[in-house]
Parts: structure tokens; C-alpha cells; sequence
């Protein structure tokens, strides 16, 4: 479940923006608006499923039903021709997909709760299958050449259906019905962790999650019609642009298992603040890369850095919000740092790169790389700093020893 549940992302995340931008010939911002549809859905879409599968209708079930539309709405893609259509398929393709991700998690730690499994050791290494399977797609979407064309959605939605289907044979994860009847609406939609802005502390965290949310999904958006862009015709990096881009992927893996001795010893500001600067670097190796030589060595320099920049913030933010929040609303919260993260901030980093690509750094049709992802890096450098200055977190690493155990 964790494999498909990522290959079917993976196999046109990073590629469609190579798509839209090489392959059809849209803008930045037309393929900026697209890709916030990703943000939107995940605004409205985990709480409504959450509900829905709290209250009326098993996990598994919902989560198959789901999978299989989104791979209907994948077959639709293709036979798109016009950007602004291409945003409502691909809003709709969301709606389905986002929620999936949070009930995969819950599904799986039912399952394994219900056969007294220690979810704490065993759901780690089934997470990371998710990892292996974001990878194995993209290899498949590369070698196939289908990152230039639409195949790249065939591919997702074959796979859709088949995890679809294979839902349906997991075991029962029925409704667990435990929000009562009379809870409030704010209640029901696990809105009532907004109440945590009332904290200085937790509030300044919230907000940068946001801001730095909104530099997440850059790579994923923009890597491969760069490689695309700045390669020479016929070149390794031009067939294999994508095999490249999965190195960042192969670093995520490699870097979860550093995650809680740097927390141990350097606490959370300090792991966030290496995230941040670790996102500086991201952009700033991209900035200076190229086809050939030195550049592609720094090419592959960010994407083996960009293991510790996306997972030391998203690992450790969880754990802050674990940390610092009531039990009782403990889950609403995580809900509300997602909320931030991949939806406020996602959705303004897609529309607000758009626009500045198209405005300040696309000339002639021709798209200024350097300046795009320099403007990039400086912009997360801006985050470290003001993030440094404004967070105040006392480092405890009780607290680290009892969240590992």
C-alpha cells in the first residue's frame, strides 16, 4: 500500500511541470496555478475524509474509492489541450489524491494497532516504501521518455486502479465514531487547533512553516524542465533528467535515519534552522549548475542535500507540534501544521513562482534559470534568518527521548 500509494504520485509530480512548460509551451504562471491545486484541495479535503471515514464508512474503503477516481481523472489529462481546463482536471485529481496520503497513515496504524504491533518500530520502515515507491515511478517515467509526454499519466492511473482494488482486500478499519454527536462544527472539522495561534511561540512556528511550505514544492515543480532547459541536446542529463531529479528522493531516505541524533544534540530550532539553510543550499547549487562539468556535480550536490532539507522539517516540526500541544487536540494540531505547510504555503509558493518567473525572469520565451533559483535561495535565507531571530525554543532532550520511545 505505502509503494502505490507514492508511486502514483511520483510517477508525473516531478514531471509535469516539463509537460506543461517544454511540452506544451505554457507559462509559468499557467503551470504556477495549476500545480497550487495541490495546496487548495489540501486545505478542505484530509478534514472532510476524516470525517467521513469517522463517522460513516470504513478507511479502506474510502481510500480505495478515492484512488480509483483519481485514476479516472489521470486518463482524462492527455486529451487536455488548454491550461486553464488543465487546472479544474488537475484540482479535481487532488480533491482525491490529497486526503490519501493521511488515510494511508491511518489505515496502516490500524492494522497494525489491532494486531498489537509496536507502530513506533515497525511503521518506519513501511513508510519508507512510499519513499522507494515515488523513486521506482519516476525511473519508470524516465526511461520511458514519458516525462515529455502524457504517458507519464497513463502510468499513475494503471497504478491507481491496481491500489484501488488491492484496498478493498486490507483488512477492516471501520469507523471509530469518535467525534460525538454534539461536537461543534469547528469541532468535527478539527479546526479547534486554531486556538493555538492565541501562543506567541507556536503561532511564529505556524507562520514560518508556512513560509518555508511555500519553498517545498519548488524543486518538484521546476527540477526537471531545468535539467530539461539547461541541457545540451542529446545529452545524458536531457535523456535522464528525471533519473537525476529522483536523487533527491534516494537522499530522503538516507537522511531519516540521521533525524534523531541531530535532535538529540542539537534540538529542534537548531535541526530547523540546518533545514532552512539546507534549502539555501538546495537552490544555490541549482543556481550555478549546468549541463556539463562542475555544474552537474552541483546539480547532484542539491539533490543529495535536499534528503535534510525536506525531511529535518518536516520530521522535526511534526515532533515540535508533538511536544507542545494538549493531547486532546494533539491530532488537530499535526493537522494544522499539514494545513500550513502543504496548504496555505504550498498553494502561495505555486502561484507566487509563477508569477515571478513570468515577470522578472522569462525573456523571449527563454526563462533565466540562475536568476530564478537564486531568487529562491536568497528568499529561504531571508526565512533562516528572520526564523532565527524570532523563534525562541528552549532545547529539552527529555522531551526527544520520550517522543522516540
Amino acid at each position: 500500500m505505502s509503494f502505490l500509494q507514492f508511486f502514483v504520485w511520483g510517477a508525473w509530480l516531478i514531471t509535469i511541470g516539463t509537460y506543461c512548460m517544454n511540452a506544451k509551451g505554457w507559462t509559468g504562471a499557467q503551470f504556477g496555478a495549476i500545480f497550487s491545486t495541490l495546496g487548495l484541495s489540501s486545505l478542505f479535503m484530509p478534514a472532510i475524509t476524516g470525517i467521513i471515514a469517522d463517522k460513516w464508512l470504513n478507511a479502506e474503503k474510502l481510500y480505495g474509492l478515492l484512488h480509483i477516481f483519481y485514476g479516472l481523472i489521470l486518463l482524462y489529462v492527455p486529451q487536455v489541450n488548454n491550461p486553464d481546463t488543465l487546472y479544474y482536471v488537475i484540482f479535481g485529481a487532488m480533491i482525491c489524491y490529497m486526503p490519501t496520503i493521511s488515510l494511508s497513515n491511518s489505515i496502516a496504524y490500524t492494522i497494525l494497532k489491532n494486531n498489537n504491533y509496536d507502530v513506533v518500530k515497525v511503521f518506519p520502515p513501511i513508510r519508507v516504501w512510499g519513499t522507494i515507491g515515488f523513486i521506482v515511478a519516476m525511473w519508470i517515467t524516465n526511461f520511458s521518455h514519458s516525462n515529455v509526454n502524457a504517458n507519464q499519466f497513463y502510468i499513475a492511473a494503471i497504478a491507481a486502479f491496481i491500489l484501488g482494488v488491492y484496498s478493498f482486500s486490507l483488512p477492516k478499519c471501520p469507523p471509530q465514531k469518535s467525534i460525538s454527536k454534539d461536537a461543534s462544527l469547528l469541532e468535527q472539522l478539527g479546526l479547534t487547533a486554531f486556538k493555538l495561534f492565541n501562543n506567541y511561540k507556536i503561532a511564529i512556528f505556524l507562520i514560518f512553516s508556512m513560509f518555508l511550505g511555500a519553498a517545498l514544492q519548488l524543486t518538484n515543480m521546476y527540477g526537471d524542465a531545468y535539467l530539461m532547459n539547461i541541457a545540451s541536446k542529446g545529452s545524458f542529463v536531457e535523456k535522464n533528467s528525471t533519473l537525476i531529479m529522483s536523487i533527491s528522493q534516494i537522499s530522503e531516505t538516507l537522511f531519516i535515519v540521521t533525524i534523531p541524533f541531530f535532535l538529540k544534540k542539537y534540538g529542534i530550532k537548531k535541526v530547523m534552522l540546518i533545514s532552512m539553510l539546507a534549502w539555501v543550499l538546495r537552490f544555490g547549487f541549482f543556481s550555478f549548475g549546468a549541463s556539463e562539468g562542475l555544474g552537474l556535480i552541483l546539480v547532484l550536490f542539491s539533490n543529495i542535500v535536499y534528503g535534510m532539507a525536506f525531511d529535518f522539517f518536516n520530521i522535526s516540526g511534526s515532533l515540535f507540534v508533538e511536544t507542545t500541544t494538549e493531547s486532546k487536540i494533539r491530532s488537530s494540531a499535526q493537522g494544522l501544521f499539514m494545513m500550513m505547510t502543504n496548504g496555505f504555503g504550498a498553494y502561495l509558493g505555486s502561484k507566487v513562482s509563477g508569477y515571478v518567473i513570468d515577470t522578472y525572469y522569462t525573456h523571449e520565451n527563454t526563462k533565466d534559470w540562475h536568476g530564478i533559483w537564486f531568487a529562491f535561495a536568497v528568499y529561504a535565507l531571508i526565512i533562516a534568518i528572520l526564523f532565527s531571530i524570532f523563534f525562541k525554543h528552549k532545547h529539552n532532550p527529555q522531551e526527544v527521548a520520550e517522543i522516540s520511545h
